[in-house]
């Protein structure tokens, strides 16, 4: 496996990868869980991707298996600022007001969202793997900016994930059941650390991914 990261303006440099990444998202989070979000039949893509957003995708023989997306919680694009800050202002439909006690407008704090691995990966060990590198991109992007914590909306059973390849996340909300799909999510958040970024496993520049696998889950 290995990983790539970037921002928009830095597309141009790794093919189809954005796009097979939003397919990988529409697969899960539309066609499997029924979320109620912005897709068409090809790519879930809302409104947190945009110019202040960066990714970490994971690729297995050329083809992306895997990927999350991550930005300050200092973010403005037009109305919106970062998913959970929305939350708490009313301006996200399905996700209660009350998901976080503090909201965050700090460089130094980060958001994750969207993370999600294929289907395919159906070994546990390579799924973690998989899970791992995926969080390794993000939280270098973020320490590369100087933060240091993450948050992230997600189902509790990340920070078990987590604290299992290494991470020390802790819950900063009281759990809620999303009407779409029946699960359990809740506000989570970890501290990131010079020793938590990656140090290699790296695709070089132009390097161009094949299509996206089916999506499995987000953990």
């Amino acid at each position: 496996m290995q990983s790539i990261m970037f921002n928009l303006t830095e597309l141009y440099r790794y093919g189809p990868a954005f796009f097979d990444f939003l397919a990988l998202r529409k697969q899960f989070f539309v066609d499997q869980l029924g979320w109620d979000i912005p897709h068409d039949d090809h790519v879930e893509m809302d409104q947190y991707d945009n110019p202040k957003a960066y990714y970490a995708l994971v690729l297995k023989n050329g083809r992306v298996i895997g990927g999350g997306r991550t930005m300050a919680t200092t973010a403005q694009w037009g109305a919106h600022t970062y998913m959970l800050r929305d939350a708490v202002e009313g301006k996200i439909i399905g996700i209660p007001d009350d998901i976080m006690t503090h909201v965050a407008v700090t460089a130094r704090v980060w958001e994750c969202t969207r993370v999600v691995v294929s289907s395919e990966i159906t070994s546990p060990t390579q799924s973690a793997a998989c899970l791992a590198l995926i969080v390794r991109g993000l939280v270098a992007q973020a320490h590369a900016h100087s933060a240091t914590e993450m948050i992230a909306l997600s189902r509790p059973s990340l920070v078990r994930a987590l604290r299992k390849i290494g991470y020390q996340p802790r819950l900063i909300g009281a759990p809620y059941v999303n009407a779409d799909d029946g699960r359990r999510y809740v506000a989570m958040s970890m501290p990131v650390t010079r020793q938590s970024t990656p140090k290699g496993d790296f695709v070089p520049i132009h390097q161009r991914p094949s299509p996206a696998l089916p999506a499995q889950s987000i953990l």
